[in-house]
């Protein structure tokens, strides 16, 4: 099999407005989306929801727009908790293809794959449906984005596996052992069942590069590669890894990641060592082990900007800085405090690292004080 190539991952793009997600920086996306061709990657991975249904959009401006179809790939996913019915597939998809401007996806996935959305995907037959818009043409390959532990992946395997080409998975160092995440586990299923594996959150939403100085002087010590890069390195070295995505949101990020990718180095077992040992010193520093990947703002009742109070959260417990309070406190004052969480429960089902959020923010409110 091929080394795995740098796929371009359109949840985090550049904003304008930090504080808006609709607010694409259309400008760096462009120079970023250039750049990325010019060094000859050409995987783009988008969903649905991303930026609050204007990913799609951007991504048709910037690339469909301006590039021939055969010269890049487009994976996209079904927004698995918007399906009541079997008749929801073939219209969302249409919306899909639609914002996108083209005819077909090289890749189709199911969404978010979990205990409480599978009766949802199952209920709406929609692994019957991504099987007959692949004999239609409509989609070159399908699977699912997976965010559960490795028995529930089983279970879907032993029954799906003849209709599930590709699966995107959370693979990275810091969750290859975790018991939540179980990343080590679910990569040996896909190879058991010669899945295609694709990778999301290989830097962790960031938490790998963001690391505290003990940790930092541990790597360099090791060697002179960048931290982002040994994130990278790993997830690419697996077996059947074909593609590891980043959602970069800037040009500077851009160029690293390509030239990580352009000469890609699979690491060795002592790397592999290292990199155990680092995972272990990195869960010591964290307090709240969030990915950062805003699934659960979209059913939040009170409206909690809770990856970001988690951040704060990890951050002031770490270094104990006025600026995280000054952050809290405007986040609590334009959105909603931590303490405003109502229990709904809402975000249980979306979170895709399990945790359990509406306990987590009573710490974040007692931290902060409100």
């Amino acid at each position: 099999m091929k080394d795995a190539i740098l796929g371009f991952g359109a949840m985090r793009l550049p904003l304008v407005d930090e504080n808006n997600p609709e607010s694409i920086d259309m400008e760096e996306f462009t120079k970023m989306v250039d750049y990325y061709m010019e060094q000859g990657f050409n995987y783009f991975d988008t969903s649905y929801a991303y930026h609050n249904e204007k990913s799609e959009g951007a991504i048709k401006k910037v690339l469909v727009d301006r590039y021939p179809r055969e010269s890049y790939q487009i994976a996209n996913k079904i927004p698995t908790w918007l399906l009541q019915k079997e008749e929801d597939n073939d219209k969302l998809v249409d919306i899909m293809l639609e914002r996108l401007g083209i005819e077909y996806f090289d890749v189709l996935l199911i969404h978010n794959i979990n205990q409480a959305l599978l009766p949802k995907a199952e209920n709406a037959k929609s692994f019957e449906y991504i099987k007959k818009v692949k004999e239609e043409g409509k989609a070159l390959k399908i699977g699912i984005s997976f965010h559960e532990k490795a028995e529930l992946f089983e279970e879907i395997l032993e029954k799906y596996s003849e209709v599930i080409d590709v699966a995107l998975i959370q693979l990275n160092y810091m969750d290859w052992n975790d018991q939540r995440i179980q990343s080590k586990k679910i990569h040996e299923l896909c190879v058991k069942y010669n899945i295609e594996i694709q990778v999301m959150e290989p830097i962790k939403g960031g938490t790998l590069v963001n690391v505290v100085d003990s940790v930092k002087e541990q790597f360099n010590d090791y060697s002179d590669t960048s931290i982002a890069e040994w994130a990278l390195r790993f997830a690419g070295s697996q077996e059947n890894v074909t593609v590891v995505l980043s959602g970069m949101s800037s040009l500077e990020q851009m160029k690293e990641n390509c030239e990580t990718f352009r000469n890609f180095e699979k690491i060795t077992k002592e790397d592999h060592k290292f990199l155990m040992k680092m995972a272990r010193e990195i869960k010591k520093t964290l307090a709240i082990d969030c990915s950062f990947c805003n699934y659960c703002l979209k059913d939040c009742e009170a409206g909690i900007q809770i990856p970001d109070v988690f951040n704060l959260y990890n951050s002031e417990k770490l270094y104990h800085l006025q600026s995280n309070v000054d952050l809290y406190n405007t986040c609590a004052r334009v959105y909603a405090p931590a303490s405003a969480c109502t229990e709904c429960g809402n975000c249980l089902e979306l979170c895709t690292q399990q945790l359990d959020i509406p306990n987590l923010l009573k710490d974040v409110a007692k931290l902060f004080g409100i």
